[in-house]
């Protein structure tokens, strides 16, 4: 809930970003890099033997499923705040991902996460003409209980 409320006091510092002749860039809030920064490196360290196209089976509840999914939920809290700031801020957060490198990373793991067949799990029709439902196709619920 907190996410959507801190592009706001970014904006009232705005102003200051604008005369300068390089690209500026912002970091988001300096306390979800810094537990981002350190979710890429574990994250790095689990998939480095894995090529991009190939897939990492990762087992549910264990130390490494704990670590992938804390580092994608980062990233929802991230796009999160992205989706509040203004077009303005957005493009001086973006300047310091582009930086940082951080959504290449992303890109990099998430190609290396994706299952080869996102069948979702579940009740099976065993009817031929049905379309599988995938994770691409149904809505996933991610509250935490």
């Amino acid at each position: 809930r907190l996410m959507p409320e801190l592009p706001i006091f970014d904006d009232e510092d705005l102003k200051s970003y604008g005369d300068e002749e390089e690209e500026s860039a912002l970091s988001p809030p300096a306390a979800l890099m810094s537990v981002l920064a350190t979710q890429e490196l574990l994250l790095e360290n689990i998939l480095e033997c894995i090529p991009v196209g190939e897939f990492a089976v990762i087992q549910p509840l264990s130390d490494e499923y704990c670590l992938v999914l804390g580092y994608l939920l980062t990233w929802k809290l991230t796009l999160t705040f992205f989706k509040a700031a203004s077009s303005q801020l957005r493009v001086l957060y973006s300047q310091y991902l582009r930086r940082t490198k951080s959504l290449n990373k992303l890109l990099y793991h998430l190609f290396r996460l994706m299952p080869e067949n996102p069948v979702f799990p579940g009740p099976t029709s065993e009817v031929p003409n049905r379309d599988t439902k995938t994770f691409f196709t149904e809505e996933l619920n991610l509250d935490v209980k």
